[in-house]
């Protein structure tokens, strides 16, 4: 078991994001977190990468718990990578210079080792010919493929993807979703927080549905797609696959 998280919980205000969360994920098993907007799937991420602190539970990367308080952050998250939907990439940096960045001052590297795994990792996704670009030059699409080879250069366990799709025009959105399938067909271990409901489909070992902070229902795809156990999950999809048509 790679990840372990038991009873998780995190509030903001008078209001319970996140109420008792549990699940595990094993080494290269891809997890798709869907769910209504709201209802905690962002939290929990960043509760996991410890970039949001919860209010109890825990976690485990591996035998390392991740909410003790002893724990090493920073060296817990250059093990857990992290795809945010709005890139953050510096916007005065090149592609390159973006994605060396944390080998040179995280990993230790030297700028020319950094440089050949950076472009090793751009290439991976395709921008290899694109390393000298500033985000400015390139398309969203393009962006968060430098978002994904950052994320990849740091030799993860896991990648978090928090909504990496919501930020792009619908024309860009299948060149990202793409590095994500052979990412998961290499067998990179991920947890994807998603809309994209074909991709969920396609690419997911098992489907958490969340709604008001708790997991209502999670299995494989085909058995949430078919014959979901609870109303909530079959309303859920039936109203997303009107909303964005067919298998997509």
């Amino acid at each position: 078991m790679l990840l372990r998280v038991e009873d998780l919980y995190k509030r903001y205000g008078k209001e319970d994001v996140l109420k008792g969360v549990s699940f595990s994920l094993d080494k290269g098993e891809t997890k798709v977190i869907i769910g209504p907007s709201g209802t905690g799937k962002s939290t929990l991420l960043r509760c996991i990468n410890r970039l949001t602190e919860p209010d109890r539970g825990r976690i485990w990367l591996e035998d390392t718990e991740i909410t003790s308080p002893k724990v090493n952050i920073n060296r817990i998250r250059s093990q857990i990578g992290f795809v945010f939907q709005d890139f953050n990439l510096f916007t005065h940096l090149t592609a390159l210079d973006n994605v060396r960045l944390g080998l040179i001052r995280v990993k230790g590297m030297s700028k020319k080792e950094a440089t050949e795994r950076a472009m090793a990792e751009l290439a991976r996704v395709g921008l290899a010919d694109k390393a000298r670009a500033y985000p400015a030059e390139l398309s969203g699409g393009q962006q968060q493929r430098v978002s994904i080879a950052r994320a990849l250069a740091m030799d993860p366990k896991l990648i978090l993807f928090d909504e990496p799709t919501s930020a792009l025009d619908p024309e860009l959105i299948g060149e990202v979703l793409a590095v994500m399938e052979g990412l998961a067909r290499s067998g990179m271990t991920m947890l994807v927080v998603t809309h994209e409901m074909g991709f969920a489909r396609t690419v997911a070992d098992e489907i958490i549905f969340m709604e008001r902070g708790v997991i209502v229902e999670q299995g494989p795809p085909e058995q949430l797609f078919r014959s979901p156990k609870h109303p909530r999950t079959a309303e859920f999809l039936r109203r997303i696959t009107d909303l964005y048509g067919g298998e997509q």
